[in-house]
């Protein structure tokens, strides 16, 4: 299990808030424009590998539907380690359209992934049939749980609480469709298991920024 993360710097100065889909469609566009060059197991590839994971970008919100970015706003990417080059090759330097924003992808640098006993997400999402918001939480950590245990993952998970204390709940925009979901924590994992989730992360949308864990240290 050999994963790297590539962050790429930002220029630009807004974004919108929501742009998990936006983000991916913007950078899809360049593998569909590149397809010839990329190489993966042999064969051409038209979209990302699903080995491959996005997060989105932080930046200070304006509570309007923006935000605004900062020294600290990054694109990062993770996928193995043998891929990593290509992805560094492709990406930079590109300008990308999120929305009628524009940022360009400068300065990559490649990350090893640390260890840590407690990681987070901003936004886990799993696909369940009936989401209602008394019994959304008790089925969505249940999902937490047999997703750890499928990847042989030894932690606990929790739904995580915003600013007021309050569930976590979120949501993701994918065209004119709303998806929810929350912000989740694992605790009490060894350093293999918090590498392997961080490597793998957790539901589904995970090309969309869903499913990112990070230290709880790190700033989100």
């Amino acid at each position: 299990m050999n994963f790297l993360e590539i962050q790429f710097a930002l220029k630009g100065k807004t974004l919108p808030a929501d742009h998990g889909y936006s983000l991916y469609s913007a950078l899809k566009n360049i593998v569909l424009e590149n397809s010839s060059q990329i190489i993966l197991e042999e064969e051409r590839t038209r979209d990302f590998p699903p080995e491959v994971i996005l997060s989105t970008i932080p930046g200070v919100p304006d509570r309007q539907g923006l935000i605004y970015l900062n020294r600290s706003s990054r694109l990062r990417l993770r996928c193995p380690s043998e891929q990593a080059s290509q992805w560094y090759r492709l990406f930079q330097n590109q300008v990308l359209d999120i929305r009628g924003h524009l940022i360009r992808l400068v300065q990559p640098r490649l990350c090893l992934l640390e260890p840590s006993q407690t990681l987070k997400a901003r936004l886990v999402t799993f696909h369940l049939e009936k989401w209602d918001i008394h019994d959304a939480p008790v089925y969505f950590l249940e999902s937490c749980q047999k997703s750890l245990l499928s990847l042989e993952i030894k932690g606990k998970a929790f739904i995580d609480s915003n600013c007021d204390g309050d569930l976590a709940l979120r949501s993701l925009k994918i065209k004119n469709k709303n998806v929810m979901g929350f912000g989740v924590v694992v605790e009490n994992l060894n350093d293999e298991d918090s590498l392997k989730l961080q490597c793998y992360g957790l539901g589904g949308r995970k090309h969309f920024g869903c499913g990112w864990f990070y230290p709880s240290s790190e700033v989100a």
